[in-house]
């Protein structure tokens, strides 16, 4: 048993537009208590700290803040190296970069080694579990589930599925996609804290044949994800009302092949009507909110309020290489840009509910993951609010733990993660 003394922070619901009070708990001086990598309590210092057993390491971080790990609902690893590659709309995007850069991964050697990478790179971020994309190449998502793996994240990933509409060296086929994807759910799903995600990469990519075959998988295997694009980019959703025609919707091509159900994950999610929502809040479906990339790509801007207001799970997703940046921080700055434009807020504490428990939420993990409540697994964040000359200076002038965290979330980088802390283990610091 150990305990890590720093202010600790932490949401139990979704905070809201008003930041409800009663939605998180704060201790400026706080305690949190690790047992054999999961938590055992939280509280004030002046509570807790008599009553730990005799042998108990106390390690103290007085002046920093403590947090959940940030989780990341949708991610691209094979895209890293592209991150900031100059503007093109999505279908262009693709074509100019990530097909590209994701023939590369034919190498399982290079796969392997950007996968170490990209995992390294989370981690000195503060985030300790996403939602991965692979490529077509199934030995891409051996090599993430491996760098994973081997550092104790809690991560979820797959091979992506690409029969039409791609290049040559990027497509599959369904039986291939099948026998892949089913080989790589009896390695690697359950295996450790690592679980699979059937990946069609979007409704334009797939056939109706590759669709049907990837429900199919879903059917026979109910406990693991499903991970995909929705309603990106207006080209993208014309495509596929041509390739779809008796479909009503995007979202109803994947209802329509089984592939939207609890644990489907959908990245993007912007250019939906009420029944659209109203059908993924009913079959359990979650969205991936990404501002960097939507802004980036010019996609447009993602409905939180409506999202929420339908009940549907959100959590936010950096969708890098076409999002600018791995730090969910960074994200939840400009995710506050993108509802400011709406004319709607982003509190301080309701963007750390989109990245910890909220997000938890969106991949069904929220039994895990995703705040301090005991039992929980001990991921966690150590954020150090003078990381930086700036933001040293800025925190002097706040009042209030809204306005650090608010000042952080939107002047803070890498230099602010202190520590990264896996199942109660430091991993990066």
């Amino acid at each position: 048993m150990q305990a890590l003394r720093a202010s600790v922070l932490h949401c139990l619901a979704d905070p809201g537009e008003k930041s409800n009070p009663a939605a998180f708990e704060y201790f400026e001086d706080g305690l949190l208590v690790v047992d054999a990598g999961h938590v055992a309590e939280v509280g004030p210092t002046d509570v807790l700290l008599g009553r730990l057993p005799a042998d108990s390491q106390v390690l103290d971080h007085t002046g920093k803040l403590i947090v959940p790990g940030f989780i990341d609902c949708h991610v691209h690893f094979p895209q890293l190296d592209i991150i900031g590659s100059y503007g093109a709309q999505l279908l262009d995007w693709l074509n100019q970069y990530a097909y590209p850069a994701e023939m590369k991964f034919a190498d399982p050697g290079y796969a392997r080694d950007v996968a170490h990478a990209f995992v390294d790179e989370l981690l000195r971020n503060g985030t300790t579990t996403a939602l991965v994309f692979g490529t077509v190449h199934a030995h891409s998502a051996d090599a993430i589930f491996e760098a994973a793996g081997a550092r104790g994240m809690r991560l979820v990933a797959g091979k992506v599925l690409m029969d039409s509409n791609c290049p040559d060296e990027l497509r599959d086929d369904s039986e291939t996609g099948y026998a892949e994807s089913k080989a790589l759910i009896d390695r690697w799903h359950g295996n450790g804290r690592l679980g699979y995600a059937i990946t069609p990469r979007f409704a334009l990519t797939s056939s109706a044949e590759q669709l049907a075959m990837a429900g199919r998988l879903a059917a026979e295997h109910p406990d693991v994800w499903i991970h995909t694009h929705l309603a990106e980019n207006h080209d993208e959703i014309e495509e596929i009302a041509r390739q779809f025609p008796d479909s009503r919707s995007y979202l109803d091509v994947y209802d329509q092949f089984d592939l939207l159900r609890e644990r489907a994950v959908f990245a993007h999610c912007l250019h939906m009507d009420d029944e659209d929502r109203a059908t993924m809040s009913k079959k359990g479906g979650a969205a991936a909110f990404c501002p960097t990339s939507n802004l980036f790509l010019g996609s447009g801007l993602f409905d939180l309020p409506a999202m929420r207001a339908a009940g549907i799970r959100c959590g936010l997703g950096t969708d890098v290489g076409g999002g600018t940046s791995l730090s969910l921080l960074a994200t939840a700055s400009e995710a506050y840009k993108v509802l400011h434009l709406q004319e709607h807020a982003l509190p301080a504490m309701r963007a750390l509910y989109l990245a910890t428990l909220g997000a938890a939420e969106a991949l069904y993990l929220d039994d895990k993951i995703g705040n301090f409540v005991p039992g929980k697994e001990a991921d966690f964040t150590m954020l150090d609010f003078e990381g930086s000359p700036l933001t040293a200076r800025r925190m002097r002038a706040a009042a209030s733990i809204d306005e650090k965290l608010f000042a952080l979330m939107t002047l803070a980088d890498d230099r602010n993660v202190a520590s990264t802390w896996i199942l109660g283990d430091e991993a990066y610091g």
